[in-house]
């Protein structure tokens, strides 16, 4: 039985973010102080999965090296891999081939996060080695996404975005293959938006006769490519942390669980958690509400905020109103100018300056 190897996908251009990642990749932006893409490192190491290959775009590709290095920080062997152009997720296993060889792995979309991470699963594959195993989850609304029918744990039928939707079973961002699939890839066609589509490459391996399996997700999943996923994976993630205090609390009350990271100051402030406050941050004369993650050596002074992402080196001082639901990039700098108070929502790219009149 050979080694399963992992396959994270960090390549996309993460237009939904926009201006943020104008600027830096959508999965280094953080989530409770942590990037994006951590999570699905370290979700693979935990299952027992250490060589990892990692796709890249060539715009953004020198970032994430940087951020990851060569893995050994998360227990990983990191191979970098460069996709030249976003031709989809098949295309991606394409493009790893070499990587792959002739081992089953594990592929994971660097922006998706998941609460229970992929131990189970990867346990049932390795035990039972199907050709294919694919994670859903129930949702609302799922002409939106890739639907599978099933037929017990066995899918029978996917269905990209449909119209007459067979169930409310839509793909997760995490899927299991054996060396199969990359043959399956090879013979497919570009789709209608010009790509080469995991889900057809999956429907291949099934019409041909393949054992295709599924296992819903337990607790919670997000794709974090929009703002508002973002902030509720935020929310999630900061549900659960537990409070610790390397930082200085000066004439301050901290409410429910707050992370004080090291040399953080909150001074004449009240920060009611969950909440995190960066390495080297100051808060001052403020209010700072629940799930809100302050990146290192951000600064709020005189101002109000809750349920937001700030990325380090930000400045945030003098507002006349609350900030909420809001996004700020790196080295932004949100301050007070004359003029009525208005409630603020924000997403703002890096080395951005507003004021508030």
């Amino acid at each position: 039985m050979s080694e399963l190897k992992g396959l994270i996908l960090s390549g996309g251009a993460g237009t939904r973010l926009r201006p943020i990642t104008h600027t830096s990749a959508k999965q280094l932006v953080p989530v409770a102080n942590k990037p994006v893409l951590f999570y699905g490192i370290e979700a693979l190491v935990a299952a027992g999965i250490t060589r990892i290959g990692i796709i890249i775009a060539p715009e953004t590709g020198d970032e994430i090296r940087e951020a990851v290095g060569d893995g050994s920080a998360f227990g990983a062997a990191v191979t970098w891999i460069v996709q030249p152009e976003p031709a989809g997720l098949a295309h991606a296993v394409l493009t790893a081939e070499e990587f792959l060889g002739e081992s089953s792995f594990a592929m994971y979309l660097g922006d998706n996060l998941l609460r229970e991470g992929i131990t189970d699963i990867v346990a049932d594959f390795e035990q039972q080695r199907p050709d294919a195993s694919i994670m859903l989850t129930r949702v609302a609304d799922p002409s939106s996404y890739g639907v599978a029918e099933l037929d017990g744990e066995r899918v029978v039928r996917l269905v990209e975005k449909p119209e007459d939707p067979p169930s409310d079973l839509a793909l997760v961002g995490v899927y299991l293959f054996s060396p199969k699939i990359v043959e399956a890839a090879r013979h497919l066609e570009p789709s209608a938006r010009g790509e080469l589509e995991i889900t057809e490459a999956i429907q291949s391996l099934i019409d041909s006769g393949g054992d295709v399996r599924s296992r819903i997700v337990a607790g919670w999943w997000k794709d974090t490519g929009r703002l508002e996923d973002m902030l509720e994976a935020n929310r999630l993630v900061l549900d659960e942390i537990a409070s610790s205090n390397e930082g200085r609390c000066e004439d301050s009350k901290l409410e429910g669980r707050v992370v004080l990271e090291q040399g953080a100051v909150v001074r004449r402030s009240l920060v009611r958690g969950p909440a995190v406050i960066g390495r080297d941050a100051l808060v001052e004369d403020s209010y700072v509400g629940p799930y809100t993650s302050l990146g290192d050596r951000v600064e709020v002074r005189r101002a109000e905020i809750e349920h937001s992402i700030v990325l380090a080196d930000s400045v945030v001082e003098d507002l006349p109103s609350r900030m909420e639901a809001s996004l700020l990039g790196r080295r932004v700098r949100v301050v007070k100018s004359d003029g009525p108070a208005r409630t603020l929502t924000m997403l703002v790219g890096d080395r951005s300056e507003i004021e508030i009149i």
